[in-house]
């Protein structure tokens, strides 16, 4: 029964606290009071079943937990007024047009750049994906008491800084979507390249990334780097079986078994890519990226990759998005069209760059042009440099090996 109840939770949560956080404007008091929903359920539902509508049951006890709070306790006595009276009033669950909107504005409010991007992407994984502090915590190899201290600042810094419950609108919109898009995108890369630990991937992560990301596209539409994130994280999941051997070991792109990616996966990264653009807005960098990755999708083997035309999109991207991990990507894609050696001179304009002094990709690319053109000893140099940078064991041990069969 627990697990039925846990399973109706992760699915309801999100719903639930969206809807409580609009009556109560207050984000850390809707999650209590859906927890205490919860519990009542522990309580209740393994003696008299599962209701029919198990998240209008939820909802249902959250609202009338609230009503007892507000009137308990003497100090929110000018709430009860404005805000009991609200709970009263919204006796049914809301309409399906009323719930995409509480959810939109949860997604918003849990990315607010007020908070730093730890705690947003703590608060987005408690309170839109329903994962336990301890699950959180797992996942990004940090204890457990340091999520929980950030989920509660967090709160507490939305409070003070009387952050509205709201979707922005407007110029406002655009930017606070790039803080949502960029939380859940942070999701998906720690899943899919594990920062630290001995894991390669973390699928968990990965998925969740993707369920979040789907319900935002389905929230906002029209907005086309919304799609052109969902199209990214939709084909670079489709390689998932493919990226690791039967040792555990990573395996890079052009070596992987292409009839291992999932086409379903990457049939919908297409039509979602298709949707960005026929909405006809320029390209920006989430849109670049996922046809970066469709460009690899489409080749049937490593050696049918178009890479002039990726070398092109990089082009594009460093435009909107000039940073120098874009740069390094951009070598990379050079080096593979045109030669290494134009690659390793767009390398070398950034070894004064501060940021990737110990950024251990630039050497991994670096090692790898090198060794493209016969310059073994220098090669081997740069990917045991990589090794000693990256806190990855997996991707440690692979750097490691190259570096090794150059010697």
């Amino acid at each position: 029964m627990n697990r039925t109840i846990d399973a109706v939770w992760r699915l309801e949560a999100p719903r639930i606290i969206a809807g409580l956080a609009r009556l109560v404007n207050d984000v850390g008091l809707a999650e209590e009071l859906a927890q205490d929903a919860l519990v009542a359920a522990l309580e209740q539902w393994p003696v008299q079943g599962v209701p029919d509508n198990p998240g209008a049951w939820l909802m249902s006890v959250a609202k009338r937990r609230g009503i007892d709070r507000i009137r308990r306790e003497q100090t929110f006595a000018r709430k009860v007024e404005e805000v009991g009276q609200a709970l009263e009033a919204a006796a049914e669950m809301p309409e399906p047009d009323e719930i995409a909107d509480d959810l939109l504005r949860l997604v918003f409010t849990a990315c607010h750049p007020v908070l730093s991007r730890q705690a947003r992407v703590a608060l987005t994984l408690r309170m839109l994906g329903g994962l336990s502090t301890d699950e959180i915590a797992r996942a990004f190899l940090v204890p457990e008491a340091t999520v929980a201290q950030r989920i509660v600042r967090a709160k507490k810094t939305l409070s003070a800084s009387g952050v509205p419950f709201e979707a922005p609108q407007g110029p406002e919109r655009a930017a606070r979507l790039d803080s949502v898009l960029e939380v859940v995108y942070l999701v998906f890369n720690e899943g899919y390249v594990a920062t630290a630990g001995s894991d390669w991937l973390r699928v968990d992560l990965c998925q969740e990334a993707l369920r979040l990301g789907r319900i935002l596209a389905e929230l906002a539409p029209r907005e086309p780097e919304v799609q052109g994130l969902v199209a990214l994280m939709e084909i670079q999941a489709s390689r998932t079986r493919a990226r690791v051997g039967k040792d555990g070991a990573p395996v890079p792109l052009p070596e992987q078994d292409r009839g291992l990616w999932d086409r379903l996966l990457i049939s919908r990264g297409f039509a979602a890519l298709l949707r960005a653009q026929e909405i006809g807005a320029p390209p920006g960098p989430y849109v670049l990226q996922a046809a970066i990755a469709a460009c690899h999708a489409q080749a049937a083997s490593a050696e049918d990759t178009d890479w002039q035309q990726i070398a092109g999109l990089y082009e594009l991207l460093v435009r909107t998005e000039p940073s120098p991990v874009v740069q390094v990507n951009r070598a990379f894609a050079l080096g593979m069209a045109f030669g290494p050696r134009r690659g390793l001179d767009v390398l070398d304009a950034l070894s004064d760059e501060p940021s990737m002094t110990n950024y251990h990709l630039l050497s991994s690319v670096r090692g790898d042009l090198l060794a493209r053109l016969g310059e073994s000893a220098d090669a081997a140099r740069e990917f045991t440099r990589a090794a000693a940078l990256t806190r990855n064991e997996a991707e440690r041990d692979v750097l490691e090996k190259r570096a090794a069969e150059l010697s």
